[in-house]
């Protein structure tokens, strides 16, 4: 099977399809031993030490936002792939935590934009998290129960919202970008030589153990100098960069819990995918494993920490999630020093497509028709 795997990235016509059908498959199951693992630190001809900005960040800044000190952050660049940086879980001790919270219960709340609102009012979706968290504490216990609205979560977008038929943004639709991820943004950037970085527009999107991303590439910023900022929180994932064309052959590396991808320079505008969503168990023993409640309480200095230890009950519901589920939140600049939009962009557009996103796998029309069911529900939805 490696040697399967060794051929799929040869040069050629659909090499980084087939190479992404061969990680989805699931029967006969695909063989990883060819998935760069960078949580293991190792070196190859393939992988070497990033360089990054050790004074960019103090450790106080860091801190604030439940990261280590830059001196030690494990960053990788990939031989091949210049601008491209791989920082393996730089948080601090249950700092991870805090994030996974945001993700599931402050960030899908109103004024943000998620695929569930287009079939559901805004005031039945303005809180997801309340109307999913006893169904998902039940679900815990093994029961076979019908999923949630926080379980029918495919994305959600901040700040300027991007418009998923149009594959744009506009000045007429934005929602203040949320302080404490932009300040978190800021500093990745910086360390990685970005120190102009201005948050100003994200898409989360919330996977499913059997769901998939498609080939594409981030090109709808109007300014493509500054990075892509990509965070990983929850179940790992199989993610393919490829080149400039979609038929450029792909390299295929797994993304842990807490790791974090910038895409700069000549990598900016590469393909990718996500091809497959993988339990702790599939990768092996020896992996990264999920942010636990037990890992030990964030500091309690400096005072203005933005990160904070989150309740108990918060967090059983979030591991309860993460049992199936990853998170993914890419940060984009979408204009340059000075730069506005087009006037054409301004005008009154769509922010929904009946496609709904980059995702595959789960039928995007079966979940907005479950999206349907649920709407007057307390929470619940009447799976077939």
């Amino acid at each position: 099977m490696a040697k399967m795997a060794a051929s799929l990235v040869e040069h050629g016509q659909d090499a980084f399809k087939k190479l992404f059908k061969y990680y989805k498959r699931r029967n006969p199951p695909p063989d990883f031993s060819e998935v760069i693992d960078f949580s293991k630190g190792l070196r190859s001809d393939k992988v070497f030490p990033a360089k990054l900005n050790l004074d960019a960040v103090s450790e106080r800044d860091a801190q604030r936002v439940g990261l280590r000190p830059v001196q030690a952050w494990k960053a990788f660049g990939l031989e091949g792939y210049p601008g491209f940086i791989f920082i393996s879980n730089p948080f601090l001790p249950d700092a991870q935590r805090y994030w996974v919270k945001q993700c599931l219960k402050v960030y899908p709340k109103k004024p943000n934009v998620c695929n569930l609102d287009m079939h559901m009012t805004a005031s039945e979706t303005a809180d997801i998290w309340e109307r999913s968290v006893d169904l998902i504490r039940k679900n815990s216990r093994g029961r076979s129960e019908p999923r949630t609205l926080l379980e029918r979560l495919r994305w959600v977008t901040l700040g300027y919202h991007y418009n998923w038929d149009t594959k744009t943004y506009s000045a007429g639709h934005h929602c203040p970008f949320p302080a404490d991820l932009s300040c978190m943004s800021q500093h990745v950037a910086a360390a990685c030589g970005f120190p102009g970085f201005t948050a100003e527009a994200g898409i989360l999107n919330y996977y499913r153990s059997d769901s998939s991303l498609g080939i594409h590439v981030d090109e709808s910023e109007l300014d493509h100098t500054p990075p892509l900022l990509s965070f990983s929180f929850g179940q790992s994932a199989i993610f393919l960069l490829g080149g400039a064309k979609r038929e450029d052959p792909a390299t295929a590396m797994f993304t842990h819990s807490g790791d974090i991808m910038v895409m700069s320079g000549a990598s900016r505008l590469l393909y990718h995918a996500v091809p497959r969503i993988l339990t702790t168990p599939t990768v092996g023993p020896t992996s990264p494993g999920l942010p636990h409640q037990s890992e030990g309480p964030l500091p309690s200095s400096p005072e203005d920490l933005l990160v904070h230890n989150i309740e108990a009950g918060e967090w059983e519901v979030c591991e309860c999630y993460l049992q199936t589920s990853r998170v993914n939140v890419t940060v984009r600049q979408v204009l340059g020093p000075g730069q506005g939009f087009p006037s054409e962009t301004v005008k009154k557009t769509t922010l929904f497509s009946s496609k709904g996103s980059y995702h595959q796998g789960e039928n995007i029309e079966d979940v907005n028709i479950k999206a349907k069911r649920i709407r007057n529900d307390s929470g619940s939805s009447t799976d077939s």
